[in-house]
């Protein structure tokens, strides 16, 4: 994963690694992998937008999930209005605020794991922050690899029963 675009407290940490064979407890020919790894920015005066991006060459599908904004130490009793860039269904960038906090009267706002498509650029519009954004990046990975395959075993027999 590339990051771009200012001072990064991103860290990726492994969340959770997950196995998936199907939906429903159906087969499907080739094995999904989930990844997801925590992810955290911060902007402020001195660092105003934060890039996120991911290589193009890269085939799986990436979700930024962002789960917190929140004012931290330090932060002013003012307006701080953070918008976050990104593509529409058309593939059109747009730009929507997302939050407005202050320090005396909303100085968190929980996303509920609103999910974006990189590449996400998020601006400090007004204020000076410093504004934490929390979330997850989720990476899901489609192998074409044949030998992962589980086979599927025939159901036991059940003995005794008249």
């Amino acid at each position: 994963v590339r990051v771009g675009g200012g001072v990064s407290i991103a860290f990726l940490s492994r969340e959770s690694r997950a196995r998936a064979g199907g939906i429903g407890g159906l087969r499907v020919p080739a094995p999904v992998t989930m990844d997801s790894f925590f992810f955290g920015c911060e902007l402020s005066g001195r660092t105003r937008s934060f890039t996120f991006k991911v290589e193009e060459e890269d085939d799986a599908e990436h979700v930024l999930a962002l789960t917190m904004l929140c004012l931290t130490e330090g932060a002013k009793d003012e307006c701080n209005v953070v918008e976050v860039v990104a593509r529409n269904h058309d593939h059109q960038e747009i730009a929507v605020p997302v939050a407005n906090l202050k320090l005396s009267c909303q100085p968190m706002l929980s996303l509920d794991d609103f999910q974006l498509q990189p590449p996400v650029t998020f601006r400090l519009k007004s204020g000076s922050g410093p504004v934490r954004i929390t979330g997850r990046h989720q990476i899901v990975t489609i192998s074409n690899d044949v030998s992962e395959l589980c086979p599927v075993l025939p159901a036991k027999k059940q003995g005794g029963r008249p």
